[in-house]
C-alpha cells in the first residue's frame, strides 16, 4: 500500500519550470515569471495535477544548462519526485540546441516524464512532435542572434564612453538615464580611508583587520544590503570580514580616478559565460567621466606602493620598507629581504639570482644591510631636497629636462589622429551592423558579405592597433608631465626630512639598484644609486657646493663598509 500511495502522488505531482534573463527583454510581459507561473498552473490542473510545484531562475541565461533550480529540478526529477514537466515554451527549457534535444529525446522517455511545452503545442503525452526539434534549433538561433547583436551594441556603447559595466563599490548609477555614475557617500568614505592608511605605509592585511574591527560592511554585502546587487548563493556568514585581497583589488581601481575603463573581460562565445580578462591594449579608457573618488596622484602613489607588495618577512612578519625597491645592478632582478638567522636584528637584502645551483644568474650576492640603506638614502635625499630648496631654478630645469611647449604641440597632433580614428572605428561598427542586417534580408549574397566583414574587421583591427599606440604615447606624456610636477611638490614637502617612511619613498623613489661592494684597503666601498619618480636618477652640479653624503658603517666581522657616492648619469 505505500509503493501504491507514493506512486500515486508523483502521478499527482508536476514541476512548473519557469526562467527569463535579458535575452526576453523585448518578448514582452508575457514572458515575466508571475505570467509564466499563473500560465503554467492553471494548465497543470486542467489536465489533473494537484500536487504543482515550481522552480524558478530569474535571470539566468538559456545557453547555459547549468541554473541552479533547473539542475535541482533534474536531480529530483531524476528521484522519481514528479511524473510531469510543465514550461511555457521549450526555450524556458534552455536554449542548447543539443542539451534540450538531449532531454526530450532521452532523459524525459527514459523517466516516464511528461512534457508539456504550452505555447508550442507540445505534450508529450500525446505522442512525439516532429516540430520539437525544429523549434529547439529556431532557440538556440535566437540566442546566437541576440548576442550577435548585443555584441555590436556593448562595442558601439562602450567605444564612446558610456560605462557598459554597474558601477563598482563606492559609485552609483544617475537616475538620469545616462549610465553615469555619481559617488555614494557612505562607501566614498571607506574607499578614502583605506587609501589614507595605504599612503600611510599600513599594509593590505593591517587595513582589513582595521574595517573588519570597525565593523564595516564588506562591498559585496553592503551592494545587497543596499539593493544594488543580488544575493549571491552562498553569502558570507560574517558580513564585516574584510579580506587583503579585496582592499588591494579596490586600491587598484583606476575607475575610482573618474575614469571610464571598457572591455576589461570578454567572453568567448555567446554558449560560454565565462569572462576571461582582455589584454590592455584591447580595453578602452575614458579619463575624468565620473566624479572622481581620489585624486590621480594620489592613485599613483597608492600603486607605486603595491608595486612592491610582493615583499619578504622577517621571523616577526615584519615587511621592510625598502621592499620591492631594490633592483640588482647586474641581473635585475629585485633583491630580497631577509634577517641574519643568529641575530635577528640585522637585517639585509640579497640577489635571489646568485644562489640558484646550476641556474646561477648572477655572479654577485649584492649584498646589502638595511641600517647602512637607510643611512644612504635618507643622506641622499636630504642631499636633493637641499639642491631643490638652494637653487630652485636650476633644480626646476634639470628635472623638466624636455620643452611642455613641444609636448604639447605633438599631443595636439597625436589628439587629432586619435579623434579621427575613433570617429572611422564607430563608422565601421554601423556599416558592419548594415551589411549584417543587408544579408539576413538577402540584399547581399554571403560571399559578398563575407568579403566586406573581413575587409572592414581588418581595418578596425588596425585602427584598434594604431589608437593603442596613440593613447599609450599620449598618456605617457600627460603623466609625465603631472608627474614632474607632482615630483617637485613632494620634494619641497621633504625639506626637513628626519626618517624614512613608506610614503616618502613611494613619492620620491621609483626603485634603488644595489651594485656589489668592492674590496678596497681597509674596508669596502658600495655603490647606490636612486632612481626617483618620472627623473630616474640625477647629477647634483659640484659648483653648487652641496657636500657629497659621507656613510661608513662596520659590519660585524669588523669590515668597514662605505658609501660611494661616484657620478651619476645625468637626467
Amino acid at each position: 500500500m505505500a509503493r501504491s500511495s507514493k506512486k500515486n502522488k508523483r502521478e499527482d505531482t508536476a514541476f512548473l519550470y519557469t526562467r527569463i534573463s535579458r535575452d526576453d527583454d523585448l518578448v514582452g510581459d508575457s514572458y515575466s515569471i508571475s505570467n509564466q507561473k499563473k500560465l503554467l498552473a492553471k494548465i497543470a490542473k486542467d489536465k489533473g495535477y494537484t500536487n504543482l510545484i515550481y522552480f524558478c531562475d530569474d535571470g539566468v541565461s538559456g545557453v547555459t544548462m547549468n541554473r541552479p533550480e533547473f539542475n535541482e529540478m533534474m536531480r529530483q526529477l531524476e528521484m522519481g519526485v514528479a511524473s510531469a514537466v510543465f514550461v511555457k515554451d521549450l526555450s524556458r527549457l534552455g536554449r542548447n540546441y543539443i542539451e534540450v534535444g538531449r532531454l526530450i529525446e532521452d532523459f524525459f522517455p527514459e523517466h516516464n516524464i511528461r512534457l508539456v511545452a504550452v505555447s508550442d503545442g507540445i505534450d508529450t503525452s500525446e505522442g512525439e512532435s516532429e516540430f520539437a526539434p525544429i523549434k529547439n534549433l529556431f532557440n538556440e538561433w535566437y540566442a546566437r542572434d541576440i548576442s550577435k547583436k548585443r555584441r555590436i551594441s556593448y562595442k558601439i556603447k562602450g567605444n564612446s564612453g558610456i560605462p557598459i559595466g554597474l558601477p563598482p563599490y563606492g559609485y552609483i548609477k544617475r537616475t538620469d538615464g545616462s549610465n553615469l555614475w555619481d559617488i555614494d557617500d557612505e562607501p566614498c568614505a571607506v574607499l578614502r580611508k583605506i587609501a589614507a592608511m595605504r599612503l600611510e605605509g599600513m599594509g593590505t592585511n593591517q587595513i582589513a583587520d582595521w574595517l573588519t574591527e570597525q565593523k564595516i560592511l564588506t562591498p559585496s554585502n553592503y551592494l545587497v544590503a543596499k539593493g544594488l546587487r543580488k544575493p549571491t548563493r552562498a553569502p558570507n556568514p560574517d558580513p564585516y570580514k574584510w579580506a587583503a585581497s579585496t582592499v588591494n583589488h579596490l586600491l587598484s581601481m583606476q575607475e575610482y580616478c573618474g575614469d571610464v575603463i571598457n572591455f576589461k573581460t570578454y567572453s568567448k562565445s555567446y554558449k560560454n559565460k565565462k569572462r576571461y580578462q582582455n589584454d590592455p591594449e584591447d580595453m578602452v579608457i575614458f579619463r575624468d567621466v565620473n566624479p572622481a573618488i581620489w585624486d590621480r596622484e594620489t592613485f599613483e602613489k597608492i600603486q607605486a606602493l603595491s608595486n612592491g607588495t610582493r615583499k619578504r618577512k622577517g621571523m616577526d612578519g615584519e615587511k621592510n620598507l625598502f621592499s620591492g625597491l631594490l633592483k640588482c645592478a647586474d641581473c635585475g632582478k629585485t633583491l630580497h629581504f631577509h634577517f641574519n638567522q643568529a641575530n635577528h636584528d640585522i637585517k639585509y637584502f640579497n640577489c635571489p639570482g646568485y644562489n640558484q645551483g646550476k641556474r646561477k644568474i648572477c655572479q654577485s650576492t649584492h649584498y646589502i644591510r638595511v641600517d647602512f640603506l637607510e643611512q644612504v638614502v635618507l643622506s641622499e635625499v636630504r642631499r636633493l631636497t637641499r639642491f631643490a630648496c638652494q637653487y630652485e631654478e636650476v633644480f626646476t630645469k634639470a628635472v623638466a629636462n624636455y620643452s611642455k611647449d613641444a609636448m604639447e604641440a605633438d599631443q595636439r597632433i597625436r589628439e587629432s589622429e586619435l579623434r579621427a580614428l575613433i570617429a572611422r572605428d564607430k563608422e565601421l561598427d554601423v556599416l558592419f551592423e548594415k551589411i549584417y542586417e543587408d544579408n539576413a534580408l538577402g540584399k547581399i549574397s554571403d560571399d559578398r558579405f563575407k568579403k566586406l566583414a573581413q575587409k572592414y574587421e581588418e581595418e578596425q583591427s588596425s585602427i584598434a592597433e594604431r589608437i593603442g599606440v596613440l593613447k599609450a604615447k599620449f598618456d605617457e606624456a600627460t603623466s609625465k608631465v603631472a608627474n614632474t610636477d607632482t615630483f617637485i611638490a613632494a620634494v619641497r614637502k621633504y625639506t626637513r626630512i628626519r626618517k624614512l617612511t613608506p610614503r616618502v619613498l613611494a613619492e620620491l623613489i621609483d626603485h634603488i639598484e644595489v651594485h656589489q661592494a668592492e674590496n678596497v684597503p681597509g674596508g669596502q666601498i658600495q655603490r647606490v644609486v636612486i632612481f626617483y619618480n618620472c627623473i630616474g636618477s640625477i647629477e647634483i652640479p659640484n659648483e653648487v657646493g652641496i657636500p657629497l653624503p659621507q656613510v661608513t658603517m662596520k659590519t660585524r666581522q669588523g669590515v668597514a663598509v662605505t658609501y660611494d657616492p661616484l657620478p651619476l648619469a645625468t637626467v
